[in-house]
């Protein structure tokens, strides 16, 4: 283990959380004279940006996650442990994991990210699942790929109407992308398989409680991205407050929309971790940092990612997205690094804006850089080589543009498959006027498929 300058013993570093953040802070230490244990309570990490098409069978989980020991190696200062943190000694400076397992630290960095947020109706989640995790992700593609395999066998035809109707709520990057991907999905992928139900008639509906889609990005490309939407033929409802969700409906004031799938993609909430050392939050939960990233009154504990609020220069809030992520754990990681080394600290934390991106689809995307607008099929482009220039490793990177390859050639999708248990209370759960299976599909009362050429 390298040693500070004069013997002096090696900065112990605890970093929680190996998402974007944590990630990048362990990388800006990896020669310094450092003991850094990198703790986070799945053994994975995961690219979040390209989460919502494992949800929607384009990408399988392992194209987009990585074994965290097989990311870090060969850096030799740094042990990860897996375990979930259940609460910090801020007197002791000792974090505390699993049952009974505690991780001394001289420096701490907080990188927890966030979860959803359901504004005060957490009741909605089994009903209506965000999109966080592996688990999230494969958990919606179960509900969504069986509510056309329950389509297929109910002869009833309003609950045929239902199980094949699906909301995403929330008009951000990740519901715009999952609404464009599910009625491709539906509309290319699946129209060929079925016998007794019209994939292609599927009904994709985005709700948003804002003026317009997408408000982080320049109203113009707001505007296109809803045309591209509604082209595509989603149902874009903006101005639209959700007011309930249950099994089989979503409920929009006076409107109910009876729906099979419902995903949740409306607002995140940050980590309890800023109520594991008392630190001051703001209303989403995030602990409020100082100019160095250092949680106020404790200069030895750093805040970075979705759970940090930070502001840039004019005083605007930095956006929860991965560059903003990787850019404070960088910093923080020089901190520590020039700390460990005795040299100078850099300054106070500058976030470098690069750019908005949300693709719609497999031929449009819209892409926000500084003084620059891309839309439609350069935007896409764009789009996906940014993504793939982001993916660790040269596999799968790989593995990913060959997957969307063979998608845009042939409208497949190799990643359907169902698996998990059936989830509890899950919207797609029931299937009244279920019979046995009748020949012709005419007999059931089933619509002729109609047969789409590429």
């Amino acid at each position: 283990m390298a040693q500070q300058a004069g013997g002096a013993k090696p900065l112990r570093v605890v970093i929680i959380g190996a998402g974007f953040a944590g990630l990048e802070a362990a990388r800006a230490m990896a020669r310094a004279p450092c003991e850094i244990t990198l703790v986070d309570r799945h053994n994975h990490h995961l690219f979040q940006p390209l989460l919502y098409q494992v949800a929607t069978a384009a990408l399988s989980p392992g194209d987009i996650a990585w074994p965290i020991r097989t990311i870090f190696r060969r850096q030799r200062n740094l042990t990860v442990v897996l375990a979930e943190v259940t609460g910090i000694d801020t007197a002791a400076r000792v974090v505390r994991a699993g049952e009974d397992l505690a991780i001394p630290y001289d420096a701490l960095v907080l990188a927890t990210g966030a979860t959803h947020s359901y504004f005060g109706h957490d009741e909605w989640a089994p009903v209506a699942p965000g999109l966080k995790t592996i688990e999230d992700a494969t958990d919606i593609r179960r509900r969504l790929l069986l509510a056309f395999e329950r389509a297929e066998v109910t002869a009833d035809a309003e609950e045929r109407r239902r199980l094949l109707t699906f909301v995403v709520i929330g008009g951000g990057p990740t519901g715009v992308e999952l609404a464009g991907a599910m009625v491709e999905l539906a509309r290319h992928a699946m129209p060929q398989e079925f016998r007794r139900i019209d994939p292609a008639a599927a009904r994709v509906v985005l709700v948003e409680a804002g003026p317009r889609l997408l408000p982080s990005f320049p109203e113009e490309l707001s505007a296109t991205a809803r045309a591209s939407l509604e082209r595509m033929g989603v149902q874009v409802l903006t101005g639209t407050r959700v007011t309930g969700c249950s099994a089989t409906a979503v409920e929009c004031g006076p409107e109910r929309i009876a729906a099979g799938t419902i995903v949740w993609a409306a607002g995140v909430v940050a980590s309890p971790a800023g109520a594991w050392i008392g630190a001051e939050r703001d209303r989403a939960g995030r602990i409020r940092v100082g100019p160095d990233l250092t949680v106020p009154g404790q200069p030895g504990i750093f805040a970075v990612g979705d759970l940090a609020a930070v502001t840039d220069a004019r005083g605007r809030a930095i956006p929860g997205t991965a560059p903003a992520a990787k850019q404070m754990g960088r910093h923080v990681g020089r901190i520590l690094a020039a700390r460990a080394a005795g040299a100078p600290e850099p300054g106070p934390f500058a976030y470098r804006h690069h750019g908005d991106l949300a693709t719609i689809g497999r031929r449009s995307a819209v892409v926000a850089l500084d003084g620059i607008r891309l839309t439609g099929l350069i935007g896409w482009w764009f789009w996906g080589i940014a993504h793939i220039w982001y993916l660790i490793g040269f596999r799968s990177r790989v593995v990913v543009s060959f997957e969307w390859l063979w998608s845009y050639l042939t409208f497949q999708r190799g990643a359907r498959l169902i698996t998990g248990r059936e989830p509890q209370g899950g919207n797609a759960a029931r299937v009244p006027g279920q019979t046995e299976l009748v020949r012709p599909r005419e007999e059931a009362g089933a619509v002729p498929p109609a047969r789409r050429s590429a």
